[in-house]
């Protein structure tokens, strides 16, 4: 059973995934078991270059931020598992006890986080009644979010990123990434109001 799953490995559910490993000496959650299914063969960065993203050098391409992202997690967070080569394929249950199922494996889950991007079709059983028309980009692009008030989609059920409706902009799928980190460790807290800041 995880304490949360990240399905997604772009931007923004990466991005979930170091914040909420880089909480692991709060007591809160030092026990907490947190992983991360890594679709990344579909995201967005394969074929990005970053020219325009504060403290990322010119020229900087999606596919290594990717990889060195991998590396980060597994250096910096370990004890965040990374389920690599899995496809999630549907999603059952409620805040608590959700399972998801994968082209390999079932999980168990206390909470979901959804980071995919926002391209159709969105092909994970379980979400469809919540699959809606995507507010922020334009119309020809056919593309699609999982209808959700500030992240949370039911309870338990989380977006982060374009799929939650927020533009396809780095930092803007990065911090929505982060946002719903926070609010998941708020919730470890107790709902005392909680981010993790490393000092020099």
């Amino acid at each position: 059973m995880f304490d949360v799953l990240v399905i997604g490995g772009g931007v923004s559910g990466m991005q979930c995934a170091l914040v909420l490993g880089s909480a692991k000496e709060k007591p809160f959650a030092t026990e907490k078991k947190i992983g991360i299914v890594l679709h990344q063969k579909s995201s967005h960065l394969q074929n990005a270059l970053f020219n325009n993203v504060l403290g990322l050098p010119k020229g900087k391409t999606g596919a290594s931020i990717l990889e060195e992202g991998r590396k980060q997690l597994t250096e910096v967070y370990p004890h965040v598992a990374q389920l690599a080569n899995e496809k999630v394929c549907e999603i059952t249950g409620d805040a608590g006890n959700f399972q998801i199922i994968t082209n390999k494996n079932t999980y168990q889950s206390k909470l979901v986080v959804i980071a995919l991007n926002y391209s159709k079709p969105l092909t994970i059983d379980g979400l469809d009644e919540f699959v809606g028309p995507h507010p922020r980009a334009a119309a020809k692009k056919d593309r699609v979010y999982l209808k959700n008030e500030d992240h949370l989609i039911k309870d338990g059920l989380y977006a982060c990123g374009t799929i939650a409706g927020w533009r396809s902009q780095f930092a803007i799928a990065a911090g929505s990434g982060a946002q719903v980190a926070t609010d998941i460790l708020t919730l470890w807290n107790d709902g005392n109001h909680t981010k993790v800041h490393d000092k020099i």
